[in-house]
């Protein structure tokens, strides 16, 4: 087998450099086909379309009544009605009937007094061509229905139908195949094992294709195995107008992609000035376009849109979309490097009547982060950031109306805000619970500059034992705010099933070398944890993993859950999820820290009701661990 060095060199070639140099590559075989127009939705013409018949195509009554000679009614008033004779005079039409030569009106039923079957009595005028539809009044025979390069739509059909227009000549859609690679990658299908991963990325950019109007075909998996994925190739630009490769485009040892395109054909873009999706492959095989995308999802997802959407575009002959913007006020503080574009995936929640953006995760694995984001933020490759306070303009991932419906939440972690945000949708279709798990500690900060509607808190004061009273006086003394109690919930060890470290307390994770998995500074978990070293005299220097934070209490488990020495300190939900042993320390309380305005506002009253229902407390209480505080009241902050 041939060997391949590792080519670790990448460019830094300008995104909108490399998408021109691209298409200007791109050379498809393009071709039409005829399709029934009762078929056409979505599909784009390939020429112009033309009528042929004209809609309607009679002299059609518009009205239910009687169709007349206008000259004969010119008289006609209250105070000298005029009586006509049907069939010398008039005849009866409906909606939708001809009107037969030689009348040229419709008087509408309702303004005509039936004297008997025969005749009938009129009081006022009719003008020529009144309630009638002339020929061609909606559409007339030859006349241009849709330009080429139009994308049909439902009423788009209708027109084409009313014209007896049956048949049109449409783009077929471009052919795009699909090759995941990596030999670490199974099937949805197949159960999965350490050391292997469900290839999903193939069905998401197979959608992406087909939502843009290509012909998307997945290859099967192919092993990091030069020559299988040769093959793969070589097959694919022979029956495809573009093939995407997903994986091994960057530098590492099995990343074959760039050599093989090179061997085969041409390579004229490795690497674009953009974060994520920098290690993007653009080349061309036998004439045609080969995209190699990295693997990491949010990398794969967003290179696709970048360079084979404007392929498709370009194929079909359509104008690529341009997403809604919207002005926002960063919550947080955005930190960039000079030199690429930073793709910042963004939440966006309403507060305070403006438009408040928060960064979620920006690491290129993490396929949730898209799936949570409400908008995109575009750094400059000039620019270094943007500070905290700072207006941007974002590109909508969703629309401005379901962004301002949504409620804020931040702070401390729980599997019932959820449950919450699922109970607030089924009442309110637009509403939803937008939340960033941030730690008690920035809840309170967020509520403090108006960033959020709700937090979440489960403070202990170490010198009172009191939860959330004394931080939320300390810190938000000035503000109207409410502290509303939600839950009670257990604390405890999070262990591996069967515990066995015999861990029973904090000493023991110290002594026995225990890897703890801790949440980041500011969590109410990770104060209690301070708390309980204090106690026992412990140093975190003592601590092994002290350092190593999590956001979540899933996220602290499905930590421990994957090796037998770890533990860490969280709620039972969690342990209950992940499988594992539980050992309870602490009741704690868990409150809701809302702003007054928020909380007597009908969307937080609606909360307030959910939160009080039944229902939702039987539901919050079956998972475990957890009681719901039964006709709260807000706790007195004076």
């Amino acid at each position: 087998m041939k060997k391949y060095k590792r080519k670790v060199y990448l460019q830094d070639k300008p995104r909108k450099v490399a998408v021109e140099e691209l298409l200007t590559h791109f050379r498809p075989r393009r071709e039409t086909e005829w399709i029934d127009s009762n078929k056409a939705l979505g599909r784009i013409t390939a020429e112009p379309v033309f009528a042929l018949n004209s809609m309607p195509h009679y002299h059609a009554s518009a009205m239910d009544g009687i169709a007349v000679r206008a000259e004969d009614t010119f008289l006609a008033h209250e105070q000298n009605p005029i009586q006509l004779k049907r069939n010398e005079d008039f005849v009866y039409v409906d909606t939708g009937n001809i009107i037969p030569s030689p009348y040229n009106a419709v008087i509408m039923i309702e303004n005509v007094d039936e004297l008997s079957e025969d005749v009938v009595e009129i009081i006022e005028p009719a003008s020529p061509w009144l309630h009638i539809r002339p020929i061609g009044e909606d559409i007339v025979q030859e006349e241009m229905l849709f330009s080429q390069g139009h994308k049909i739509r439902p009423v788009d059909i209708g027109v084409l139908l009313a014209s007896q227009t049956t048949k049109i000549k449409v783009m077929r859609p471009p052919v795009v195949t699909i090759i995941p690679t990596g030999n670490e990658l199974i099937a949805p299908s197949v159960g999965a094992e350490p050391g292997k991963l469900i290839e999903f990325n193939g069905s998401v950019i197979a959608n992406y294709i087909y939502e843009w109007g290509g012909a998307p075909i997945l290859h099967d998996i192919v092993k990091d195995q030069p020559e299988e994925i040769k093959q793969a190739l070589l097959h694919a630009v022979e029956t495809s107008d573009i093939v995407v490769i997903n994986a091994g485009s960057s530098a590492g040892s099995k990343d074959y992609t760039v050599h093989l395109i090179k061997e085969l054909g041409e390579v004229f873009t490795h690497g674009v000035a953009t974060r994520p999706g920098k290690p993007v492959i653009l080349g061309k095989i036998k004439d045609t376009i080969v995209v190699g995308i990295p693997g990491y999802p949010v990398s794969a997802y967003l290179s696709l849109e970048w360079f084979v959407r404007p392929l498709v575009c370009a194929y079909l002959g359509t104008t690529e979309p341009k997403r809604q913007t919207l002005r926002v006020k960063l919550g947080r503080r955005i930190v960039s490097t000079m030199g690429a574009e930073d793709f910042v995936r963004m939440t966006i929640g309403y507060v305070g009547g403006e438009y408040i953006a928060n960064p979620l995760t920006r690491a290129a694995g993490v396929t949730m982060s898209l799936v949570k984001a409400d908008g995109l933020l575009v750094v400059p490759s000039e620019q270094l950031g943007y500070e905290q306070g700072e207006y941007v303009e974002i590109e909508l991932l969703r629309s401005e109306e379901e962004i301002k419906s949504a409620v804020v939440f931040n702070g401390s972690h729980d599997l019932t805000i959820d449950i919450l945000s699922s109970y607030l949708r089924a009442q309110s279709n637009s509403a939803k619970i937008i939340s960033s798990h941030v730690g008690s500690m920035a809840g309170i900060m967020a509520i403090r500059k108006g960033e959020a509607h709700m937090a979440g808190v489960h403070l202990l004061d170490p010198v009172t034992k009191q939860y959330n009273l004394s931080y939320v006086k300390k810190f938000l003394a000035e503000q109207e705010v409410v502290l509303y109690p939600f839950l009670r919930r257990k604390q405890g060890w999070l262990l591996p099933k069967g515990n066995p470290l015999d861990i029973e307390n904090v000493s023991d994770i110290a002594e026995k070398g225990a890897l703890f998995v801790n949440r980041q500074k500011g969590a109410g978990t990770r104060i209690l944890f301070d708390l309980l070293l204090r106690e026992h005299g412990i140093e975190p220097e003592q601590i092994n993993g002290y350092d190593r934070e999590m956001f979540s209490h899933l996220s602290v488990a499905a930590e421990v859950k994957g090796s037998p020495k770890a533990v860490g300190l969280g709620i039972y939900p969690a342990a209950k999820a992940m499988g594992l042993d539980f050992i309870a320390i602490a009741d704690e309380e868990y409150d809701l820290l809302m702003t007054k305005s928020f909380f007597e506002s009908d969307r937080g009253q609606q909360l307030v009701g959910i939160i009080q229902s039944k229902e939702f407390q039987a539901r919050v209480e079956a998972i475990g661990g957890y009681s719901v505080v039964v006709n709260a009241e807000p706790r007195n902050l004076q």
